[in-house]
């Protein structure tokens, strides 16, 4: 699977700037989780389906990244954050939602 991270209109990868944001531990989950869904093994994975056609994946001390996935072959990150209640945050919902809408716009798809 090809992995695409999101990113702003000035060009940062925001999904790479979360990740390296992190403690050593969090960044290096973080990316053996990205290289896990890479390499299509979503199995041994905690995801699970946040709204519509919306993931999230968990790794280490409650940091998830929503993602959809299109055609089978494609990840687009969408969003990266630090889950702290048992609902997502408004302003993080917000965010997850407008990328996706931005994505479908540019796919010709709908994902939530």
């Amino acid at each position: 699977m090809k992995i695409h991270s999101y990113e702003s209109t000035s060009g940062k990868d925001l999904i790479m700037e979360y990740i390296t944001s992190l403690t050593e531990e969090e960044k290096v989950d973080a990316l053996s989780v990205l290289e896990d869904m890479e390499k299509g093994n979503m199995d041994c994975l905690t995801i699970k389906r946040w709204q519509g056609k919306i993931w999230e994946v968990y790794f280490r001390k409650h940091n998830r990244i929503f993602y959809v996935t299109v055609e089978k072959s494609d990840i687009y990150l969408l969003h990266a954050c630090r889950k702290q209640k048992n609902k997502t945050e408004k302003k993080d919902k917000n965010i997850v939602i407008k990328r996706a809408k931005e994505l479908g716009t540019l796919l010709n798809k709908t994902f939530n």
